[in-house]
């Protein structure tokens, strides 16, 4: 049984695909991963990470793109451009790895192969083939909605026709969050690579530890959230660590609630934090959901408005505006019992989805093994 996973080539796309593909393999399934960029460092090397795109740069493709069409820029940097800034985006770069990974999939000949929703050249390596498809949910965006996006830039780039629908969707945002979708739940499992770091961020300290983390893909005034958080804390009785932060805030002195941290694995850190301070990517957002740990999402570009407005809708964080940040709102994060209990809701939403391992012998089946 031989398994080809597709991701984007960005680390916020490899590791939500992580979990499952490491339970095919576990199962018994050779599994390789065409990936790229980013993407071939956030991958476990027992996954067999193949750069189907060496030296494909994402900044200049993505920053060409956006300057032909000012109007969509705009509308993407403010997070209401829906989804056709990513389908373009997305499609585009789709077609640039595609010849990459038609080859990866004509010499690994799987028996499925498994994508991510931006990832529509899995589909397209699925048709080619004539194996099933399994489309996998990574973010609070509807799988579907998003494949159809990419789609209709990639299809044209690649003069292609209708694909085959995938023979399966797996989805894992939490229905009290998003609503309730067609497909088959599976857990969303929180994965990060194995690396050292200090023990004393996976146990609650003696003050309420707020996270905060910066996006893992670089953007215009990304720096401003974690420059904000160190002027509200000021005065605070709080622990606020700075995960990753901008050399600029690095070299600031800060004030005594506030210190840094290069690199935490989130899924082993967050459970002992009183919150979590990020820019709205997706994976941070069901990493502090899965914890059942409060939230405040600045809302930005791309998904990460609609990400915080639905954490805000669901009481399980609080969502605001670039400069929104305050001492009262650090203070109400730790200390408000109705975001505290809507979070666990949710984390015991998650843990009762069933985990990747208990949907595989499905997969399986789809595959006719």
């Amino acid at each position: 049984m031989r398994v080809l996973v597709v991701a984007s080539p960005l680390t916020g796309h490899v590791l939500p695909l992580v979990p499952l593909a490491l339970a095919l393999r576990d199962a018994g399934a050779e599994v390789l991963v065409a990936t790229a960029g980013d993407g071939i460092a956030s991958c476990p090397p027992e996954l067999s990470p193949t750069d189907v795109a060496p030296g494909l740069r994402l900044g200049p493709l993505f920053g060409r793109l956006m300057l032909r069409r000012p109007l969509l820029a705009r509308r993407e940097m403010a997070g209401r451009g829906g989804t056709t800034g990513v389908g373009l985006l997305f499609g585009t770069l789709g077609a640039r790895m595609a010849d990459g990974v038609l080859a990866a999939a004509d010499r690994h000949r799987p028996d499925l192969v498994v994508h991510e929703s931006l990832a529509p050249t899995g589909a397209e390596a699925a048709a080619r083939l004539g194996v099933p498809s399994v489309l996998v949910e990574g973010n609070l965006y509807d799988a579907e909605v998003l494949l159809a996006a990419a789609l209709g830039t990639y299809r044209p780039a690649r003069g292609l026709g209708e694909l085959p629908p995938p023979a399966r969707v797996l989805t894992s945002a939490p229905p009290s969050v998003v609503g309730t979708r067609a497909g088959t739940p599976v857990r969303f499992v929180p994965w990060t690579p194995d690396r050292p770091f200090d023990a004393e961020f996976s146990r609650p300290g003696p003050r309420p530890r707020v996270l905060v983390s910066r996006s893992t893909v670089a953007s215009p005034g990304s720096d401003r959230l974690m420059r904000d958080v160190v002027a509200a804390a000021a005065g605070t009785d709080l622990d606020v660590v700075l995960v990753r932060p901008d050399r600029r805030v690095a070299r600031r002195r800060l004030p005594p609630p506030v210190r840094t941290a290069d690199w935490l694995p989130f899924p082993r850190v967050v459970p002992a934090a009183a919150a979590v301070v990020h820019h709205g990517g997706a994976g941070t957002v069901l990493t502090a959901l899965a914890a059942g740990v409060p939230q405040l999402v600045v809302r930005g570009a791309g998904d990460r408005r609609t990400n915080g407005d639905l954490i805000a809708i669901r009481g399980a964080g609080v969502a605001v505006d670039p400069g929104g940040i305050t001492p009262a709102l650090l203070e109400r994060l730790v200390s408000d019992p109705d975001l505290a209990a809507a979070a666990r809701g949710v984390a015991a939403e998650i843990a009762a989805m069933p985990p990747p391992a208990d949907v595989v012998p499905g997969l399986l089946e789809l595959a006719g093994r």
